[in-house]
């Protein structure tokens, strides 16, 4: 797999990274930790050097998996790992106070058995806390050695020019996939003018893009699709004839879907790394196969013509998610 520079950071990574949350939270009942390890370890054997989870995974069951996986290969891979939340707890709302963040970074550094974390990011911009402060402290971080590069996730374009005046920042994390194209408005402007790195999260649209959800999928009780809008049943219903045309195209590729998809985003920018998640090693093989899917310009606009045919039915998150992005 090739690498790629997460803006003008000088952080290399793998093109596609390996995102962790999925093992632990937030899908259903954690994967069983020999089970996550292998998976993760499988990851790095088929070339992904970028591993991402956060303190809120779990709590903390995420980053303490991680760590014993990455632990034989540590000087060749890159961690990153989040703060934001008061007490890890993603339903206690949002702490980013100074004391707090210091207080992150000592206790992920035990759990992902490591001297130093690559890249933390604030996990969501908390309006109590001045971004300055939030940078600032990352930064003496920086110089302590503890942590190596600072990142936002979900951030807004006036919290990413403070924080980066601060402390450059090496990257975003926000959701970005071909249902989710918000980002290019704003974000990726600004993101291409400073020299940050992106990130998306969800990929694959929570695996919508995959094809393997319909509108009689059943999501587990603690899966949180089922909080999400753009997966009510009619909504899934709706959003089908997006993942059928694209279907159609990646056939026509010899490709799958989600090969496609993330092909499609790596196209896009040059320093634009995706982080798809999966809990099964066919799903893992498949989208490492991605990297190596070649998108003509011709490819691109029948992509893009496709996906603008087809209006994507309902919210990305609930109302109460949604204030949390975007500051």
């Amino acid at each position: 797999m090739k690498t790629r520079q997460l803006g003008r950071s000088g952080l290399t990574v793998s093109e596609l990274g390996l995102g962790c949350m999925g093992l632990s939270y937030g899908y259903g009942p954690a994967t069983d930790t020999a089970d996550a390890v292998r998976l993760i370890r499988a990851a790095f054997e088929r070339g992904i050097t970028f591993f991402d989870t956060a303190e809120a995974y779990g709590p903390f069951i995420n980053e303490s998996v991680v760590g014993e996986a990455l632990e034989p290969m540590r000087d060749q891979v890159v961690i990153a790992t989040k703060f934001g939340f008061r007490e890890g707890d993603t339903g206690k709302g949002l702490d980013s106070r100074p004391e707090r963040i210091r207080q992150v970074a000592d206790e992920a550094l035990k759990r992902l058995h490591t001297d130093r974390i690559d890249l933390l990011y604030q996990h969501r911009v908390d309006p109590q806390v001045p971004m300055e402060e939030v940078a600032g402290t990352v930064k003496e971080l920086i110089r302590e050695g503890k942590v190596k590069h600072f990142g936002l996730s979900e951030a807004g374009v006036d919290s990413i020019r403070r924080a980066h005046a601060v402390q450059p920042v090496t990257a975003l994390q926000s959701e970005y996939s071909l249902w989710w194209r918000e980002p290019e408005k704003e974000i990726l402007p600004t993101l291409e003018e400073l020299g940050i790195g992106f990130v998306p999260f969800s990929p694959l649209g929570k695996g919508f893009l995959t094809g393997a959800i319909d509108a009689q999928t059943s999501f587990g009780a603690t899966d949180f699709r089922n909080t999400v809008p753009r997966f009510a049943p009619e909504a899934r219903q709706a959003n089908r004839a997006l993942v059928d045309v694209l279907a159609g195209i990646a056939a026509r590729k010899k490709v799958t879907p989600a090969q496609l998809a993330l092909a499609w985003l790596l196209a896009q920018k040059p320093w634009i790394v995706p982080i798809p998640g999966t809990t099964k090693l066919h799903r893992l093989e498949e989208n490492t196969g991605a990297a190596a899917v070649m998108l003509s310009s011709e490819d691109l606009k029948e992509i893009e013509a496709a996906v603008s045919s087809v209006p994507v039915q309902g919210a990305r998150y609930s109302a109460d998610r949604q204030k949390l992005v975007g500051r």
